[in-house]
């Protein structure tokens, strides 16, 4: 009787189980409806209010959300024979929805009632037509932007390993460092602006400067912090087998601090956006910031708002990209902590 046990309950649980697997991988009708569904009325409303705009912008917006509707019908198609990429339409099928619906009641406000003034509030329209008249510019800005973000940012994370790695595993290091992070390290990056004018050959090496300070407080802060709190019994273990100074910096002591680091990887590369937008409107003649100042002294804020968005979607992508970096690096924290 004991015996048999064992080999019914497996068969009774693994039912249910499957069946919930089977009902995971299908996409709800309705999220796959909305989609669609809220497209075209946004090309209805636009079609309904498109004398209120220019011609350019009215076939520019309406080929635009044709594309949108184009790629909705596609991904609810290919959701439907590609297994792996249900789960994830699943997901990102509402936010583009919700997108949508921000466009068209963006279009009602402020082309349709004229609600906000002009020409501080463009409709979607007017913003796309601006970001394909300007698009070499915007390219070129982007491109520059991308350099001096990814320069300051690597320069600041090499200085900043290096540094948090020495104060928080040598005594004498952390006696003179901590203090020298203390007095300088609150002191905002954009507030060395004036002397980094000064002293830089530059603007663009003034930029890559200010971007790096920047990255090296928090980043230096929360290696400093994940090196001093490596535990004990770690440490003990590898002396026991025989492990020397450089196996327990590097083996045991970075290993253990990774979560630490990346925390401060990511505060180091939000404080990077920030100084790469203000230090772009000092001296450097192209990039995502300098491109916002020029064209808001133009009063050019379809312009702006064109720029905002590629900040949005540049910035949000290497945020992206450090999230995948991360998982990959600390895989062994997936299903232990969420964030």
């Amino acid at each position: 009787m004991n015996s048999a046990i064992p080999e019914i309950s497996p068969a009774i649980d693994a039912r249910p189980v499957k069946a919930k697997a089977r009902v995971a991988l299908q996409v709800p009708i309705y999220k796959l409806a909305a989609g669609p569904f809220f497209s075209g009325i946004a090309i209805a409303v636009h079609m309904a209010i498109a004398k209120k705009q220019p011609p350019f912008e009215t076939m520019a917006y309406t080929w635009f959300l044709g594309i949108v509707l184009g790629l909705f019908l596609l991904g609810a198609l290919l959701q439907a024979f590609v297994k792996p990429m249900r789960r994830w339409w699943a997901h990102i099928a509402p936010l583009l929805t919700a997108a949508v619906l921000l466009l068209t009641i963006w279009e009602i406000i402020t082309t349709g009632l004229r609600w906000l003034p002009m020409p501080y509030f463009p409709s979607p329209a007017g913003v796309l037509a601006s970001m394909i008249d300007d698009r070499k510019l915007l390219f070129d800005s982007t491109w520059h932007s991308l350099f001096l973000l990814l320069s300051g940012y690597a320069l600041g994370v090499a200085v900043a390993l290096i540094t948090g790695i020495c104060i928080g595993w040598f005594g004498t290091a952390r006696y003179w460092g901590m203090p020298l992070l203390k007095i300088l390290g609150p002191i905002p990056a954009t507030a060395w602006i004036p002397l980094a004018m000064v002293v830089s050959p530059s603007a663009t090496f003034s930029a890559v400067g200010l971007i790096a300070l920047a990255v090296w407080f928090p980043v230096t802060m929360l290696t400093v912090s994940g090196i001093s709190n490596t535990r004990a019994s770690y440490l003990d273990v590898a002396k026991t087998l025989g492990a020397g100074p450089s196996y327990l910096i590097f083996k045991v002591a970075i290993p253990a601090a990774m979560p630490s680091i990346f925390i401060g990887l990511f505060m180091g590369l939000g404080t990077s956006f920030l100084t790469l937008v203000v230090a772009e409107t000092v001296g450097v003649k192209s990039g995502l910031g300098w491109y916002v100042s020029w064209a808001q002294g133009w009063a050019e804020y379809g312009k702006v708002y064109g720029a905002l968005v590629i900040m949005a979607f540049f910035f949000s992508s290497i945020m992206t990209l450090l999230f995948k970096v991360r998982d990959r690096v600390l895989v062994w924290q997936k299903g232990a902590i969420k964030w």
